[in-house]
C-alpha cells in the first residue's frame, strides 16, 4: 500500500506553478498547487494525463477551449493536447495528477484530422506590399501554403478561412510612388488590384482581403489599438538617436541601406532579410541614404518606443503554446541575448495612420505593429459578413490563428506581435501556429521586383497550367532551406512526371476499363497476396499525406512527394500485375487489379485536392465521383458499375521552355 498526502513543504517550482512528485505509484503522479491569480505554463506531451481537483476553483484551458473546474472535478488530457490550469479563486487550487504512456493512444491522437474542427480557424498569409505584382517567389510561399492548408482543413470539417490583404502603408509603397511619379494611394490601389487578379489565376481566393487604405473605419480602430498599447505603459514617447539625409529627411526601412550589425550582410533599415534580426537603423554599418545616395547625418527623433528586451518571458511563454518552428525559437534566442533593444513603433512620415496621442504629431504607426492589429481587424470584417460576433478589440481564446510568412518577416510575426498582443489584451491567450518559408531563388538568384528578375504569375498561369505550377511550387517551395526555380526543371517535371507518368497511367487505366469492362468499374474478384499488399501500400500513402497536410507536420514538399509516390506505386503495381491481363483463367484476379487501380486513382483525386484543385475535380468526375470535398478516412474501391471516362482524358498539357523563359 502506498499513501500520499498533500504536503506544502514538499512543493517545488515547476511548470510555472508548484509541484511535488509521488513515488512508487506505478504511473507518473504528483500533487500540484496553483496560487490565486496564477496559471501553469502551457504543457503538451505524449502521455495521457489526469487531473483531479481536490481544493479551490479555476479554469482549465485545452487547445483554446475553457472549462470551469472545482474540487471534485476530474479532467483527462489526451496526448498532445496543450493544457493550462488557471486559478480564478481566492484560495489555493490543489490537484492530483497522474500520467502514463500509451503508445497506441498517442498514435491515434497524432493521426486526428479533426482536432481543429470545433474552433474558428483563421489562416493568414502575410499581406503583400502593393508596390508590384506577385511573382512565383511570392506565390510559392505564404499564399500557396495558406490556400492548401485551408482546403485540407475544410475537407476535415474545420471552420477555416484564408485571410490576407493589401499592406498599403508600407514605406516601400511610398518609394514606388516616387519612382512611378504617382501618389502612394494610387500606387497601392493599382497594385492591390493586380495582386488579387494574380491570386485568382493561381486558384487562390481569400475569404477576407482587407485593403487598409480603403477600409472605412480602419484608421480609427487602429488608433484605438495603439491607444491600448500606450495605456498599458508598454510603449512610451521618447527621444532616441535617428538618421537623416542631407535635406533633413528622416530615414528608415527602404530609405537607408548598410551592413547588418549582426551578420554584416547588406540590408535595408529595420530588418535584415539574411539573418532575420531587426536593426535600429542607427546601428547599420556604413549606412547610405537611398534618397540622395550620400552618408546619413546622425540626429535624434521622438518616437513611441517599445523596450522589447523586457518581454523575453512573454515571448517564450507564447512559443510554448502553439506550433513554433525551431528556426523561429532560435531567432528569438538571438534577439533576446541583447542587453537592450528598443523598437520604434512610430516613425516620422506623411504616409500612414497617425496616432490619436497629442505627442505623436507628424508620426505614423509603423506598418509592422499596424499589421498586428490588421489581422484582428480582418477577423472582425470576416465575422461581419458571416454574422459572427468577432471583435478586433476583444479577441477570444477559442480563436486558432495560423500564420504563413517568409523568414524575412519572422521577427515581426513571432516576436513583436505576441508582445503587442500581450500589452493590448493582457488576458487573451493568443494561440498561434507559425509556418515559415525561406527565399525561393530563380535560376540561382533571388527573385527581385526592382531588378525585374522574376517570373510573374500572370505570365505563366492559365487554366491549363495552374495545376502544374501549383504542383511544382509545392514540390520545390523553400521549406527549411532555400530552393531554386529553374525553367528547365519545371518543363522537365511537367513532361516526365505529370504527363509521362500521371497522365499516361490514368489514360492506360481508362483504356483497359473501356476495353475489358465496357467503361465501368468492375467488382473486385479473387484477392492475391500482391493485391492486399498494394491496398496496404495505398493506406500508407493516405496516412503519410494526412500527416503532410495536417496542422502539426504541414509540408507541401512532402505532400507533393507523396502524391507522386502514390502514382509511382500504382504504375509499378499495374506493370507487375498486367502480365496475366487477358488470360481467362485469371480474370477474377484481373478484376481485383483493376478495382485497386481505380481505388488508387480515387485516392489521388481526393488527396490532390488541397494542392491541385482543378486536377482533382476533373479526375474525380472522370471516375464517376462528386467533387472531393471530404478527406478520405480509408482507401475505398469504386462502386461496381460506376461509369469511368478516363479513356483519352487530358489533365496536363506541355509548356515550352521558351514560354517559361519569356515569362
Amino acid at each position: 500500500m502506498i499513501i500520499s498526502t498533500y504536503d506544502t513543504a514538499a512543493l517545488r517550482a515547476a511548470l510555472g506553478i508548484e509541484m511535488a512528485g509521488i513515488e512508487g505509484a506505478g504511473v507518473g503522479a504528483g500533487w500540484g498547487r496553483v496560487a490565486p491569480g496564477r496559471a501553469s505554463d502551457p504543457d503538451r506531451h505524449d502521455e495521457t494525463e489526469v487531473f483531479v481537483i481536490t481544493a479551490g476553483t479555476g479554469t482549465v484551458v485545452v487547445d483554446g477551449r475553457r472549462q470551469e473546474v472545482a474540487a471534485g472535478s476530474m479532467i483527462v488530457f489526451e496526448p498532445f493536447e496543450t493544457h493550462v490550469l488557471e486559478n480564478t479563486g481566492e484560495a489555493d487550487l490543489v490537484f492530483l495528477t497522474m500520467y502514463w504512456r500509451d503508445a497506441e493512444r498517442a498514435t491515434r491522437a497524432s493521426e486526428r484530422t479533426d482536432r481543429l474542427a470545433d474552433r474558428p480557424l483563421f489562416v493568414f498569409s502575410t499581406p503583400p506590399t502593393p508596390n508590384g505584382d506577385l511573382h512565383l517567389g511570392h506565390l510559392s510561399g505564404p499564399y500557396l501554403g495558406a490556400d492548401a492548408y485551408v482546403r485540407f482543413q475544410r475537407m476535415n470539417g474545420a471552420q477555416a478561412w484564408h485571410l490576407t490583404g493589401s499592406d498599403d502603408f508600407q514605406s516601400y509603397v511610398q518609394a514606388a510612388a516616387r519612382r512611378d511619379g504617382t501618389e502612394p494611394a494610387e500606387t497601392a490601389a493599382h497594385y492591390s488590384a493586380e495582386i488579387t487578379a494574380t491570386l485568382k489565376l493561381m486558384d487562390i481566393e481569400p475569404d477576407q482581403y482587407t485593403v487598409t487604405n480603403a477600409e472605412a473605419g480602419y484608421p480609427e480602430s487602429l488608433r484605438e489599438f495603439f491607444t491600448r498599447l500606450v495605456a498599458s505603459g508598454g510603449i512610451t514617447a521618447e527621444e532616441a538617436p535617428a538618421l537623416f539625409d542631407a535635406s533633413g529627411r528622416y530615414l528608415y526601412e527602404v530609405d537607408v541601406t548598410g551592413a547588418c550589425p549582426t551578420c554584416s550582410h547588406g540590408t535595408s533599415g529595420n530588418i535584415c532579410e539574411e539573418c532575420g534580426e531587426p536593426n535600429s537603423v542607427v546601428d547599420l554599418v556604413d549606412p547610405v541614404a537611398s534618397t540622395d545616395g550620400g552618408p546619413p547625418m546622425a540626429g535624434a527623433a521622438t518616437r513611441y518606443m517599445l523596450p522589447l528586451h523586457e518581454h523575453r518571458a512573454d515571448v517564450e511563454d507564447h512559443h510554448r503554446q502553439g506550433r513554433v518552428p525551431a528556426r523561429l525559437r532560435e531567432l528569438a534566442q538571438r534577439i533576446f541575448q541583447r542587453a537592450r533593444h528598443d523598437v520604434a513603433v512610430t516613425h516620422p512620415s506623411t504616409w500612414g495612420v497617425q496616432p490619436a496621442e497629442a505627442d505623436a504629431e507628424g508620426q505614423v504607426i509603423w506598418v509592422w505593429p499596424e499589421m498586428a492589429y490588421g489581422f484582428l481587424h480582418g477577423i472582425q470584417l470576416l465575422g461581419r459578413r458571416l454574422g459572427r460576433p468577432w471583435q478586433a478589440q476583444a479577441p477570444q481564446d477559442d480563436w486558432k490563428i495560423v500564420h504563413f510568412f517568409g523568414y524575412d518577416n519572422s521577427f515581426y510575426h513571432s516576436v513583436l506581435y505576441p508582445v503587442l498582443y500581450k500589452l493590448a489584451h493582457p488576458t487573451w491567450q493568443a494561440d498561434i501556429d507559425y509556418h515559415v518559408n525561406e527565399f525561393y531563388l530563380l535560376e540561382g538568384s533571388k527573385f527581385s521586383t526592382s531588378r525585374r528578375h522574376a517570373i510573374w504569375g500572370k505570365d505563366i498561369l492559365t487554366a491549363d497550367s495552374v495545376d502544374a505550377v501549383r504542383y511544382f511550387l509545392a514540390r520545390t517551395r523553400p521549406e527549411g532551406r532555400r530552393t531554386n526555380f529553374r525553367s528547365a526543371s519545371f518543363t522537365s517535371l511537367l513532361q516526365t512526371d505529370l504527363i509521362g507518368t500521371w497522365q499516361q497511367w490514368l489514360q492506360q487505366v481508362g483504356e483497359r476499363v473501356e476495353k475489358e469492362f465496357d467503361g465501368t468499374a468492375p467488382d473486385a474478384g479473387t484477392w492475391r497476396p500482391e493485391h492486399s499488399a498494394f491496398l496496404n501500400r495505398l493506406e500508407t500513402r493516405r496516412q503519410a499525406l494526412t500527416t503532410a497536410l495536417g496542422p502539426d507536420g504541414f509540408s507541401l514538399n512532402q505532400a507533393a512527394e507523396e502524391l507522386h509516390g502514390l502514382v509511382q506505386d500504382a504504375v509499378r503495381f499495374s506493370s507487375q500485375e498486367g502480365a496475366t491481363s487477358g488470360i481467362e483463367r485469371w480474370s477474377s484476379e484481373a478484376r481485383t487489379t483493376m478495382a485497386l487501380e481505380l481505388a488508387a486513382a480515387r485516392l489521388l483525386a481526393q488527396c490532390a485536392a488541397p494542392v491541385m484543385p482543378r486536377f482533382a475535380q476533373r479526375l474525380a468526375t472522370a471516375l464517376g465521383d462528386d467533387a472531393p470535398l471530404q478527406w478520405p478516412r480509408t482507401v475505398q474501391l469504386p462502386a461496381p458499375g460506376t461509369d469511368v471516362t478516363l479513356d483519352g482524358a487530358v489533365f496536363f498539357t506541355p509548356v515550352k521552355a521558351e514560354a517559361v523563359d519569356a515569362a
